[in-house]
């Protein structure tokens, strides 16, 4: 992209725009965030505890899970637990997809 005669930068197209500065996580993702954070610590099962302080299944924990870890202000609020969650996820998908295609990983 070339610079106006100017000397201004030219504005971005709306689809390469920064995340708006007011965006950010909701409560209930950074909950979910900060239980996963702490959830190696817990003293009765997983599935219990989400339950518990949630409200909902174990499954839809993991679909919003995997929905926040995807987020750029996820990754904003705790860097090193995003890319833990994104590793291991990616991990387990490849051995899934292997495991059907027949493939040893």
């Amino acid at each position: 992209m070339q610079r106006p005669a100017d000397g201004t930068t030219p504005p971005l197209p709306s689809d390469v725009r920064p995340a708006a500065p007011e965006a950010h996580l909701d409560d209930r993702a950074r909950a979910i965030l900060d239980f996963e954070r702490e959830a190696w610590r817990l003293q009765v099962a997983k599935q219990r505890a989400i339950r518990e302080r949630f409200g909902f299944s174990a499954t839809r924990y993991h679909q919003l899970l995997h929905r926040v870890i995807e987020r750029p202000e996820a990754l904003a609020y705790d860097p090193m637990l995003v890319r833990r969650l994104r590793r291991l996820r990616d991990e387990r998908r490849r051995r899934r997809v292997a495991g059907r295609l027949g493939l040893q990983v």
